[in-house]
């Protein structure tokens, strides 16, 4: 193989080659932890927030439909990552999994872009997790000044009427670094702290669902499909597709399961396990929660910050009402945990090939951990959710996801041409045409993005380039004579 390409690929068997600078990695997770991470990344804004927005704006009560379309192009994905977290069973996620279909320049291109996509979206996460806490101590009056609830030159409103600015949204801050210093004290008892958390959560949007029920007033799905009001994608059949690309959103976190590969016990049986389980697991609450609140308050009434909150008060119920708080609070609480610890290990994999510096794969030997890596990743989402705007930080989530769900995809096709003798524990049915669909409706959801999203995503990336051109092409362990041999 052509070792000193910019496409040049890093051989299967590599991946499983020791590098004697690092400890190893400790081997906790089973089927349900890896299960519940994935729980815990999906179940989080999204259920709490865009049923809301995409009910009362695109689809109306046939929200429920376009949970189910978006439920079918993240599956088609799934089934990828499941085949290609089993085949290579380490760290990295998509940045590895480019490097063997496509090679390093790609590799390190899609590295780079989910450094953006992990960051952005914890930092986000974490500005929603700080309005939710606010909510949830105003009524016992230990609410945060408001100088220290919104991203930094912020124009606010004091209690007593007067004008400021704001400092920087510290609570944001503070649970982004509270985070990081769980993950860093270990991997096991981070997934137990998630395992604990994904419960409470789950066992809040059941009780929403059971409670809610009992609440619907059916007239409220009727019409089932409003009649679309003469622009493309609000209602009528038009809607629920717009409603699809946007619920799509809601279930962005399974990918980062694939993360957690290296530190499964049995990952050829564990992986496919956790990534498709949580996806089920996640789809049918969605369709649940979005039938019960279509049911319990009228579509139009849910273009609202908080939809789920807004049924549990239209049922009445005050302690729902304060369950329903609890649970949001909790779901964007294993969303940070889940996306931080997924940044750490692409960081650290890149690190091992050379393309970044070695310090970032350098693992505590007590901890089994890649401690440096991870608090560089805190200190620096830290900042960035102290500092930034939420809309902001919201933009360029959704662009990085679909770009990497792309590649995915293409990965699975590359892979079964260029290794087809390679044993596949899981193998993802009816290749190319499966794979091909899943890119097919990523590149319909990424088509709706704005211009101004796609130009700032091509700014990063040539930002990546630059670095890779510096750094990382001069010092890729592939382009060493050996070959990249530890």
């Amino acid at each position: 193989m052509e070792q000193k390409g910019l496409f040049a690929r890093k051989a299967l068997a590599d991946f499983g080659v020791a590098d004697g600078n690092r400890a190893p990695v400790a081997k906790v997770l089973g089927p349900v932890s890896i299960t519940a991470l994935g729980i815990g990344a999906i179940i989080g804004a999204g259920i709490f927030v865009l049923t809301g927005t995409a009910a009362a704006l695109y689809a109306g009560p046939a929200l429920t439909l376009s949970f189910v379309l978006a439920a079918i192009a993240c599956a088609l994905v799934a089934f990828c990552y499941a085949e290609l977290a089993t085949l290579l069973p380490v760290q990295g996620s998509t940045y590895t999994y480019t490097y063997a279909a496509m090679g390093e320049l790609v590799a390190w291109t899609i590295g780079w872009d989910l450094i953006l996509e992990y960051s952005m979206g914890v930092a986000a996460v974490a500005c929603g997790w700080s309005a939710y806490l606010n909510e949830l101590l105003k009524p016992a009056g230990l609410d945060a000044p408001p100088e220290f609830l919104a991203a930094t030159g912020t124009a606010i409103v004091r209690a007593d009427g007067s004008a400021g600015v704001a400092t920087g949204n510290l609570p944001a801050a503070l649970i982004v670094l509270a985070i990081t210093l769980l993950l860093i004290l270990g991997t096991r008892e981070s997934v137990r702290l998630n395992n604990v958390m994904v419960g409470i959560k789950l066992t809040v949007v059941l009780a929403f669902v059971l409670v809610g029920a009992g609440y619907v007033d059916t007239a409220n799905w009727v019409p089932y499909i409003p009649p679309n009001s003469g622009t493309f994608g609000q209602f009528g059949v038009s809607g629920i597709l717009h409603g699809a690309s946007v619920v799509f959103f809601a279930y962005i976190g399974f990918d980062a399961v694939s993360n957690c590969a290296q530190e499964a016990r049995r990952p050829q049986r564990d992986m496919p396990v956790g990534i498709l389980g949580s996806l089920s697991i996640a789809t049918v609450l969605y369709i649940a929660v979005a039938a019960v609140l279509t049911g319990v308050v009228p579509y139009t009434k849910l273009n609202v910050a908080d939809p789920v909150l807004e049924g549990a008060q239209a049922i009445g119920l005050g302690w729902l009402s304060l369950l329903v708080e609890v649970g949001a609070l909790l779901g964007l609480t294993t969303v940070i945990l889940v996306l931080l610890y997924g940044q750490s290990r692409i960081l650290a994999m890149m690190a091992v090939d050379g393309l970044l510096p070695g310090v970032f794969a350098r693992v505590h030997p007590r901890f089994g951990t890649p401690w440096i890596s991870q608090a560089i990743i805190g200190l620096g989402v830290a900042a960035v959710a102290f500092t930034t705007p939420l809309d902001t930080l919201g933009e360029l989530v959704g662009a990085g996801t679909l770009f990497a769900f792309i590649l995915v995809c293409v990965a699975v096709i590359r892979l079964r041409r260029s290794e087809p003798d390679t044993p596949r524990p899981f193998r993802v049915p009816h290749v190319p045409l499966m794979p091909v669909l899943g890119m097919l409706a990523c590149l319909g959801l990424l088509a709706g993005l704005s211009l101004f999203t796609w130009v700032r995503l091509a700014a990063w990336i040539v930002l990546g380039l630059a670095v890779y051109a510096l750094y990382g092409r001069r010092h890729s362990r592939l382009r060493r004579p050996d070959g990249g041999a530890a």
